[in-house]
């Protein structure tokens, strides 16, 4: 056992899919659009007359591998073009929710990009009535909780993300929350600080993603100047250590995707990914599958492709679980609830 391994790491005793597949949990980072599956992708293409490069599901697989974010960044957008009406994005949530039941996930938190609708002239009122719908679904099916977090796009203009501030303060009923996505270099998060005040004042909650490609300073700007509660990525706070403090500190989680970051060549040898580091040093790290379906796979993949690489114990494994419980945005008694759920999971032989 290496010197940082909790008991119960890799040997006889390592911990089962279904042990992990048994603990609740929550999936805090994922994108829905990036959960759009060749079969769907294809299916939706002709209910809607869109064309597409690929024309069977193991075309459209054989595209997914990057060079980096912005690599993945031009297929995913090519995609969502197939999103078109109200049932295309209930269907789309639907699925997911039916994939991420089996993943043992108790609450979701789901971003959705409505500019890479709106302006292809999706009405926003039907992207949301969509993923909405699909929520709710999973709700009445697998009793899943939810929270919809719209997302600005930092490589479109500000004034872009201000507009669709405006549409979602309509929709204050399912939007629980603004984000921050798209290509991070060269759009530090600062130039969204005069959206972000206008989205706290009105109630919603702030994340963002920030140092998955970029520096350890997008961090602390979407904190001190967002004013964000949670890091999505967040990755580049391994070479931080006064980042590290402050994060642990403050109870700030990062949302941390291992696949994604290997798919995208953030981390390509998983082993050397940073999430036990972090743990390790006293941050809220959870672990989500991001764009599951471009990156290998859903919350369950996740969680052992990390507990494979990165010599994670059970000990680790509930820690995690717990944190994306703690970090989400459930009311303080569900969380409680949820917890001593874990516990009585975690203890049993």
């Amino acid at each position: 056992m290496s010197a940082t391994s909790a008991p119960g790491g890799p040997g006889k005793n390592a911990p089962t899919a279904e042990f992990v597949r048994s603990l609740p949990k929550a999936e805090l980072h994922l994108h829905i659009e990036g959960t759009l599956e060749p079969e769907m992708l294809l299916a939706l293409g002709r209910r809607n007359g869109v064309a597409l490069r690929c024309t069977t599901a193991e075309e459209c697989r054989a595209q997914y591998h990057f060079d980096d974010l912005q690599d993945f960044l031009d297929l995913y957008f090519e995609g969502v073009r197939v999103l078109v009406g109200e049932q295309d994005f209930r269907d789309l949530t639907t699925a997911y929710l039916d994939r991420v039941a089996a993943d043992g996930a108790r609450h979701v938190e789901v971003f959705f990009d409505p500019q890479s609708h709106v302006t292809r002239g999706v009405p926003f009122a039907d992207v949301v009535a969509g993923i909405a719908g699909g929520l709710r679904d999973g709700e009445k099916e697998h009793g899943i909780s939810w929270r919809l977090i719209m997302c600005f796009l930092r490589d479109r203009p500000v004034a872009e993300a201000m507009e669709m501030l405006d549409l979602a303060l309509d929709h204050r009923d399912v939007i629980t929350g603004v984000g921050l996505d798209s290509a991070e270099l060269g759009h530090p998060p600062a130039d969204f600080a005069e959206v972000y005040e206008r989205a706290r004042a009105a109630g919603l909650v702030a994340v963002a993603h920030a140092g998955e490609e970029g520096p350890p300073e997008y961090i602390a700007e979407a904190l001190e100047v967002l004013g964000v509660r949670r890091i999505d990525h967040g990755v580049a706070a391994v070479g931080d250590p006064a980042l590290q403090r402050l994060l642990a500190a403050r109870g700030i989680a990062l949302t941390m995707c291992p696949l994604s970051n290997r798919a995208l060549q953030v981390t390509p040898d998983l082993s050397r990914h940073p999430l036990k580091e972090l743990l390790d040093a006293g941050v809220l790290v959870t672990i989500n599958s991001d764009d599951p379906a471009y990156f290998g796979g859903y919350l369950l993949e996740n969680y052992l492709a990390a507990q494979r690489a990165l010599d994670l114990g059970r000990a680790d494994l509930v820690r995690l679980a717990r944190n994306s419980l703690t970090a989400s945005l459930l009311p303080e008694a569900r969380k409680a609830e949820l917890v001593a759920e874990l516990e009585r999971v975690a203890t049993r032989d």
